[in-house]
């Protein structure tokens, strides 16, 4: 294997909803048990800056947690599992929508809750990582330039102000970000999170940085298999077939899913 590979891992809700958005709680705590059993190392998003920088070194494989848009059930099924294996992940929140039902553009039926800022401080003092989600959960891309830096320096200072703590780290809404709108995002945060699906490498853009939608995982066998270092068939023919469907789809088709 030539150099550190890094697998981010984007979930959002964790639930029996449905959905490739939603991850039912007994996957999701197989998921997390097989990254225990597989020894591979559970990695914050600044530790991975650090090592672009030669400031730490990296395990051959290691694994980031992604969780986008801020469900409660993120503190009533996904954290217990985590914490119990002391993993660490970073929750990117969208401002407006704290202690609200999701309301943008391809939400679930019924729309699901989000936490609100009074459970988000006490997870953040358990060491659960936050980051940006933007404050309204609009399309970057489709806004001025006024519009998009707005977005992206209140969402950031109301969370600080909330929780105390910096906020680092970005991601932009449906995983919809173009090259003006990485420079944008790079004058406020370290690292950018899209919905590109594949691992991480050395060479990779850190405000592009792709993800595996855990939706494509589900099956505990194929799961070990990555882990293992042998999915790299798999994750070609999933980016072949998410390739296909872009080509066939609408603008807004698709949106609820990966980045939502």
């Amino acid at each position: 294997m030539a150099g550190p590979v890094v697998d981010i891992l984007m979930y959002h809700s964790i639930s029996n909803r449905g959905g490739a958005t939603s991850i039912a709680p007994a996957v999701f705590a197989d998921q997390m048990a097989a990254i225990a059993e597989a020894g591979v190392p559970v990695i914050s998003l600044d530790a991975l800056v650090a090592s672009r920088s030669g400031r730490g070194d990296l395990a051959p494989r290691s694994v980031i947690l992604t969780f986008d848009d801020g469900f409660q059930d993120f503190a009533d099924a996904a954290w217990p599992v985590m914490s119990k294996h002391g993993f660490r992940p970073i929750v990117y929140l969208p401002t407006a929508f704290i202690g609200r039902a999701e309301g943008w553009h391809g939400i679930a039926e019924p729309p699901r809750a989000l936490m609100g800022w009074g459970t988000i401080r006490a997870l953040a003092r358990d060491g659960v990582d936050f980051g940006s989600h933007t404050v309204h959960h609009p399309n970057l891309t489709a806004m001025t330039g006024d519009e998009a830096e707005a977005e992206l320096r209140r969402s950031r200072t109301e969370i600080e102000e909330r929780i105390g703590t910096e906020v680092r780290h970005f991601a932009p809404p449906y995983g919809l970000s173009d090259e003006g709108m990485r420079i944008r995002i790079s004058a406020h945060y370290r690292t950018s999170v899209g919905t590109r699906l594949g691992e991480v490498r050395s060479q990779d853009d850190l405000f592009d940085l792709p993800r595996l939608e855990m939706f494509y995982f589900t099956d505990p066998a194929r799961w070990r298999a990555h882990l293992r270092g042998r999915g790299a068939s798999y994750l070609a023919l999933r980016r072949t077939l998410r390739a296909v469907k872009a080509k066939v789809a609408s603008p807004w088709q698709g949106l609820g899913q990966g980045g939502a």
